[in-house]
């Protein structure tokens, strides 16, 4: 059983019932519950007797387990491709809810690994092919995912990731977007999260992101002189200071429901990790944990010190020249403020905005859907990397 955790938390988590409310309005429409059936959640929802988060690991887990079974079943038999990778896929989303937002015990490890290993199987039938990158850095090892469109010589490339529970292998959902777009998608984990060791709060963080681009820039399939680069919720905060950073070498940067200076400061950051997080399932207790995990801290007041030292103010960074920056949030958003795009607007070279008048985290909501905004930003990024 894994209790302890979320009683010793400092951090809110919603009641059982709004709970097993959330994942019936979520499944199979909405995030982290999409790619999934909507039945599933009035199962999984009908099964929790707790919050206890092995209890709902086990739970995905056993609908993992059987999706699992019948894609291995159905390739065994020489299936359709298209209907492997698509069981494969589903039940790799099982597992991903399962591991949901974090592993944060035995149970929600295990879910991982097994959304992983799930995922490969799947990724053997995917067209373009994906391509499983490892690049030694610094005693570890940076993993990624390349996917290069068909019939395009040396297209641009999207390097992109997610945020503190939105890892490489959901990524991948948006290459297809990117190659209609005629570009080459690599999805990478943030630091602090899924396959990478490398902390969010490590001075060698930075370092990261320019082996992966020196890497890009090696390949001789690609164009990664016309490199743009997307990050997502918390990961957005890196796709800002790359802008900055490696300004030379992108053609264009999309911070999406990031941080950027404001939502570092204790004010904003203590209440939207305890009190807040109306995007998390399991309310702000989630969100605090996936965020400590990728930082690398174990208590609010060490995640409160740490967190005023990544303020692209006080790095000294925000007033100088950055690549062609996008900005995109929900005015409503109450996990990342959308004073950080005016902010950024207020600083340095010019740059975009898109703001959501009725969204909330990451612009969705009020109307407009992930997809809508997806368009959006791929487009951008197009037209950027055509310049």
């Amino acid at each position: 059983m894994n209790t302890s955790s979320q009683s010793a938390s400092p951090a809110r988590a919603r009641p059982l019932e709004e709970v097993k409310a959330e994942t019936i309005r979520r499944a199979g429409k909405l995030g982290p519950l999409d790619g999934v059936k909507p039945e599933d959640g009035v199962q999984v929802a009908n099964a929790l007797k707790s919050l206890d988060r092995d209890e709902w690991a086990n739970e995905w887990s056993k609908l993992g387990a059987r999706a699992e079974s019948d894609a291995g079943e159905l390739e065994s038999r020489g299936g359709d491709k298209k209907q492997v990778r698509d069981g494969y896929m589903l039940a790799f989303n099982y597992f991903r809810i399962a591991r949901y937002p974090c592993p944060i015990s035995d149970a929600t490890q295990k879910a991982y690994e097994s959304s992983l290993r799930v995922f490969k199987k799947a990724a053997r039938h995917f067209d373009p092919p994906l391509e499983a990158v490892e690049l030694p850095f610094e005693g570890k090892t940076l993993k990624a995912y390349l996917q290069v469109p068909h019939g395009i010589k040396k297209p641009p490339v999207i390097m992109h990731w997610g945020g503190v529970d939105n890892w490489k292998e959901d990524r991948t959902r948006l290459h297809p977007l990117m190659h209609e777009a005629g570009c080459a998608g690599f999805a990478i984990d943030m630091p602090g999260t899924g396959e990478n060791e490398i902390k969010y709060i490590d001075p060698r963080a930075d370092r990261m992101f320019s082996t992966f681009i020196d890497y890009l820039l090696t390949r001789d399939d690609i164009d990664a002189s016309r490199l743009g680069v997307w990050g997502g919720s918390y990961g957005g905060y890196w796709a800002a200071k790359l802008a900055h950073t490696e300004s030379k070498r992108l053609k264009g940067a999309v911070f999406q429901g990031g941080n950027a200076h404001l939502g570092f400061q204790p004010a904003w950051m203590k209440p939207a990790l305890t009190e807040r997080a109306s995007a998390a399932i399991f309310g702000p207790i989630g969100l605090f944990q996936s965020r400590s995990r990728a930082m690398g801290v174990k208590s609010l007041e060490e995640f409160l010190e740490a967190a005023p030292k990544l303020s692209l103010l006080h790095q000294g960074l925000v007033d100088k020249p950055c690549a062609p920056l996008l900005c995109v949030n929900g005015k409503l958003d109450d996990q990342a403020p959308v004073d950080d795009i005016y902010f950024l607007l207020e600083h340095g070279s010019p740059k975009e905005a898109r703001v959501y008048p009725n969204g909330l985290h990451m612009g969705r909501g009020g109307g407009v859907t992930d997809e809508e905004i997806w368009h959006m930003i791929v487009g951008w990024l197009k037209l950027r990397l055509s310049q």
